[in-house]
């Protein structure tokens, strides 16, 4: 049985104005080019979805800006996408990636686009470990992310699976 990991009623307590839809929308195109530009259409949906994803949740700004942004652009390699506080300038060089990872955004955003990360919040390149990862349940590897979702308590995974 496939899990529904929809964040769609939390989401929609959280959609932004229409005075800032086109910059949420901005925010997380440019998480999808940065993050995600060389991988497959799967693994561009995965990014997005967990940014929505974090938006959901409690844990993480209310805002696709906000998660984007976390840690601050002032704090070197202290934020929570690499891209965004690199010390790199952030120039957009690719069009058609970047034209993509639009499409993507709204695809995500409006909720076209099935959670393929499976209720991800967090994930790493396939060629890192980071010590954080165990603190996780792993969830699917899509490209060369590896994504993972909050620790479940196995008596509660299995009363998930008796129908």
């Amino acid at each position: 049985m496939a899990r529904d990991y929809a964040v769609l009623p939390e989401l929609e307590r959280r959609r932004p104005t229409l005075a800032n839809y086109d910059t949420e929308l901005e925010c997380l195109a440019q998480n999808i080019y940065f993050e995600s530009r060389s991988e497959n259409t799967s693994g561009k949906r995965a990014v997005a979805h967990v940014v929505l994803n974090r938006v959901a949740s409690k844990r993480f700004p209310s805002t696709i800006c906000g998660v984007v942004q976390q840690g601050g652009s002032s704090r070197l390699h202290k934020c929570q996408f690499s891209w965004w506080c690199d010390g790199k300038k952030d120039e957009i060089k690719d069009l058609a990636a970047w034209d993509e990872a639009q499409k993507l955004a709204r695809y995500v955003y409006w909720g076209v686009s099935n959670d393929v990360s499976e209720g991800a919040l967090w994930y790493h390149a396939d060629y890192v470990n980071p010590k954080w990862r165990t603190a996780f349940d792993e969830g699917p590897t899509i490209g060369r992310h590896i994504f993972y979702r909050e620790k479940t308590d196995d008596l509660e995974v299995a009363s998930l699976d008796v129908e």
